[in-house]
């Protein structure tokens, strides 16, 4: 068997895609420690944008909305959505017509699984995440997400918040989404040490105390809670911090 190792870009994906296409028995990962099988061949793909951008024509002539959809599932934390992606595309290529309701084929319901986990969390996040404002003014979001979505969170509060300066930070994967009140730009951010404002002590105080007040010891409702929201959400909120 051969397996294609990419670099984890979307363009390294679609250039194992080109290569490994007429393959038989193959695998398509970004996972550098697969695990191999004694028949194993490891082949090691050059990200190539011309072969890349050929894949992609030829999705798109079978699907115009599959490539945004193959692009999030990339964006998952699962380790086999490249293999997921590529099972899907050869699906699509061979019917020459959208299958994302082919419901029948493993494939696509494999795909689609990934797919939702990604958006879904996205949607969750829009409301979850927590701003701190900073002693500078700039407010302030750590986070560490399943999957690596702060670039699809950006444009969202980029129009929610238009004239305030934020950051929302991927503890996880050391990258931020940086807005100036302007435009908003990814990078590379390692550990962050933040100072609060005054005003934002005293707002995460007073939320505390709320959170207290309203909460019946003798009713604990904790499993409510995990239905609403992940326990792995929980300490990045003020209202769970410091209330053991």
């Amino acid at each position: 068997m051969k397996i294609f190792i990419c670099d984890g870009s979307a363009d390294g994906f679609f250039t194992a895609v080109f290569d490994a296409f007429k393959t038989k028995d193959c695998i398509i990962t970004s996972n550098n420690e697969v695990q191999l099988s004694l028949d194993s061949e490891i082949v090691r793909v050059e990200t190539d944008k011309e072969k890349s951008e050929r894949v992609q024509r030829g999705i798109y002539r079978c699907d115009s909305e599959a490539l945004a959809d193959i692009s999030l599932v990339l964006r998952s934390c699962d380790s086999l959505k490249e293999q997921t992606a590529f099972e899907y595309i050869k699906a699509l290529t061979a019917k020459q017509s959208p299958v994302k309701k082919a419901y029948n084929m493993p494939e696509v319901v494999e795909f689609n699984d990934i797919l939702y986990k990604v958006t879904g969390e996205t949607h969750r996040l829009k409301g979850f995440l927590r701003f701190m404002e900073s002693a500078n003014g700039t407010f302030y979001a750590p986070y560490s997400p399943d999957n690596d979505i702060t670039e699809l969170l950006m444009p969202h509060f980029a129009e929610r918040f238009k004239s305030e300066r934020f950051v929302i930070h991927d503890l996880k994967r050391k990258i931020a989404g940086m807005y100036n009140g302007h435009e908003w730009i990814m990078g590379y951010a390692g550990e962050a040490e933040i100072y609060l404002s005054e005003y934002e002590k005293t707002f995460e105080t007073l939320w505390k105390k709320y959170y207290k007040s309203v909460n019946i010891t003798e009713r604990p409702h904790e499993k409510q809670m995990k239905g609403y929201m992940p326990v792995r959400y929980w300490k990045y909120l003020p209202e769970k911090k410091d209330l053991n």
